[in-house]
């Protein structure tokens, strides 16, 4: 039997059932967070929240219910990196520079110290005049072929003389009012005292008129500071000599030297061959142009007047921050120089440098270059000083006063 009525009912409307409401967690996490649930997302979203719920992540309920819930953010733990200091930073690499600098410097000057040739002992010469106000230097060419091969004595044009002699000769005042430069002719007549010989210690009577590079010829660079200084009355401090090698290795080591030639001349028997202008003149050359004389109306003294030319611009060169703070420029610069540099027992390093930077202080208009002042001529073809200028220019090297006296040639 059909419990069923005859006539279907219309829709049956269903009682409401209200969720019971979930009460709100308090925030956690921070401000704006609610990990309660969340019947509206956007608002959740307009809170300032991002869980990734829009990704599909659901989670359980924290608290067992089932219910899907987004997982709580968390505040980062500890403090945030701090900014670096940069002051303190330049500062530390400030001081680890300057200590690796002051390293080099130091390791530099004890290598270059150890490799000086003090072998001049000044010691040796007698009765010598009172220092002065300046700081004296001999320096001196010499002719010495000292550890040149056979190919190098044909290719420097030197020939294959036994022995050494003067090839040049000059005095460098540094002062403070001004530095000058006088180049002593070396067929200059003068007096060739008596002295002690720096070898033997024997006493040798005074020699009189001579040609002043025969003292060098006689006793080494001891009789000749001596010769100096009594013919002239004048204190020499310090004594520098170079040989023909050692000086074209200087050259080559700093690349060639910058030199403006006034007039181009050649010489058959120092190799020079010049155009006249500006031109680099490696170490071969550069010889060759301090050497020549045979091509000059003027001969020797022509040749002086081109030897302190070269030489400021040679110590302007090397002088310089571009060779000095290089060691690829300066240590290759101070071999070539130091292994065949002769120089006094007392010269440092530091006396060296003062020399250089006098020399390049005179081709930058600090100063004056000029030859011995002369009188005429002598015996043996030799030439007469001016001892009236020439005792005038020593007392104003000596009181440190600006050098008035000019020569005549």
């Amino acid at each position: 039997m059909n419990d069923w009525p005859d006539q279907p009912e219309g829709p049956r409307r269903m009682s409401h059932v209200q969720r019971p409401q979930v009460p709100q967690q308090p925030p956690r996490g921070g401000q704006g967070y609610d990990q309660g649930y969340h019947p509206n997302f956007t608002q959740a979203q307009n809170q300032g929240y991002d869980s990734g719920y829009g990704s599909g992540q659901v989670y359980g309920d924290p608290q067992g219910g089932g219910r899907g819930t987004v997982p709580p953010q968390y505040a980062p733990q500890g403090p945030g990196r701090p900014a670096p200091d940069w002051r303190k930073r330049i500062k530390i690499g400030s001081i680890v520079l300057v200590v690796a600098v002051l390293g080099w410097g130091v390791g530099t000057y004890a290598w270059a110290s150890s490799q000086m040739r003090n072998e001049v002992d000044l010691s040796k010469v007698i009765e010598r005049p009172e220092e002065g106000d300046c700081t004296t230097y001999l320096i001196v060419g010499s002719d010495s072929r000292e550890g040149m091969s056979a190919e190098e004595k044909k290719k420097l044009h030197t020939g294959s003389a036994e022995g050494k002699r003067t090839d040049s000769m000059m005095i460098l005042a540094a002062c403070s009012s001004g530095n000058t430069m006088v180049s002593l002719p070396r067929d200059s007549w003068v007096t060739i005292p008596n002295f002690v010989g720096s070898e033997s210690g024997k006493s040798y009577p005074a020699r009189g008129g001579s040609k002043l590079n025969a003292a060098y010829a006689m006793d080494g660079p001891e009789l000749l500071v001596r010769t100096v200084e009594f013919n002239t009355g004048l204190h020499i401090d310090h004594y520098a000599e170079i040989g023909f090698a050692g000086f074209a290795n200087i050259v080559d080591a700093l690349g060639g030297v910058e030199l403006n030639i006034d007039k181009g001349f050649k010489d058959k028997k120092s190799g020079a061959d010049f155009q006249a202008g500006t031109q680099t003149l490696n170490g071969e050359q550069a010889l060759a142009f301090v050497r020549t004389r045979y091509a000059f109306a003027q001969s020797d003294l022509q040749r002086t007047k081109n030897q302190q030319k070269f030489l400021s611009a040679l110590a302007n060169q090397a002088a310089t921050p571009g060779t000095i703070l290089n060691p690829f420029a300066l240590y290759p610069t101070l071999g070539a120089g130091l292994d065949t540099l002769i120089v006094d027992k007392d010269m440092s390093l530091y006396d060296l440098g003062k020399m250089f930077f006098a020399m390049k202080g005179i081709s930058g208009g600090d100063g004056k270059s000029m030859n011995m002042p002369l009188a005429g001529s002598a015996p043996q073809n030799s030439l007469k000083w001016d001892m009236p200028k020439v005792k005038q220019l020593v007392e104003q090297i000596k009181n440190d006063e600006p050098v008035t006296v000019t020569s005549d040639r």
